[in-house]
């Protein structure tokens, strides 16, 4: 069980490649959402990828390059906050085991315990009280593999949906399921990652849900390219635009 900090005055932020190329805005969307909070919010312009996609293609020697590379970006002692689950659980759980052994290692130990996911952040650390200001409306929600077993976010994201007082959240058939993203093995085994989105999109579909959100946008490139290529009219959104956006923030 993971024991979590006293709110800081400060945090790094962690935008993620696939939110600095697909979906900035939802970046911008969870600085405000830290700033609400009062908290003074550094973003590094040098900072790449995580090294997942290396780290999980079996290039261990190129994701340890990554990760120092991120390692030495983020030196003062306060938070990293990841915008993805998935980044999350890599820099938070592996790459520990990238320098197990590793005469860093202590120090590297001491980077992972500052890395947190944003919707665990905003639930354990900054104990965010929100208000709902939007129209009643329905929202389901999916959760990356990484996300879920990882970092539980699924938790944590429930946990602020169901601060909303008008947003109901539905619950799909086999909701835990991967949606056939998986990084690499969507270009990998294409096939079955169709088979395995369209699964996901009809789960989705049938909960009847006004709004999709998720908190990792791999995820929602496959889901909504698969909405896209169906036509139909459903698509997800990055859940810290959700969260701004009910609680009167843009």
């Amino acid at each position: 069980m993971r024991i979590y900090p006293a709110k800081p005055n400060t945090v790094y932020f962690y935008g993620t490649c696939l939110v600095d190329m697909f979906d900035p805005e939802a970046g911008l969307d969870a600085i405000s959402l830290l700033e609400q909070q009062g908290l003074e919010v550094i973003f590094i312009e040098k900072q790449t990828c995580c090294g997942q996609p290396a780290y999980s293609s079996g290039y261990t020697k190129e994701a340890k390059l990554i990760a120092q590379h991120q390692m030495d970006l983020f030196i003062e002692p306060w938070p990293v906050i990841v915008l993805s689950g998935s980044c999350g659980g890599m820099m938070h759980h592996h790459y520990r085991r990238l320098y197990q052994g590793d005469s860093t290692q202590a120090k590297v130990e001491q980077f992972c315990n500052r890395v947190f996911e944003l919707t665990e952040f905003l639930v354990n650390v900054c104990r965010i009280k929100l208000e709902d200001k939007g129209d009643a409306t329905s929202v389901v929600m999916h959760t990356s593999c990484a996300a879920r077993r990882e970092m539980m976010v699924h938790v944590t994201a429930t946990q602020l949906l169901n601060q909303l007082q008008n947003v109901e959240l539905k619950e799909q058939a086999y909701e835990s399921e991967c949606c056939g993203f998986g990084g690499t093995f969507a270009v990998r085994h294409p096939h079955i990652s169709q088979a395995m989105v369209e699964d996901k999109t009809r789960h989705l579909s049938e909960t009847k849900a006004t709004v999709l959100v998720s908190a990792d946008w791999g995820c929602l490139l496959n889901i909504n390219g698969a909405f896209e290529y169906q036509g139909q009219l459903m698509k997800g959104r990055h859940i810290a635009s959700f969260l701004l956006e009910r609680t009167g923030g843009k």
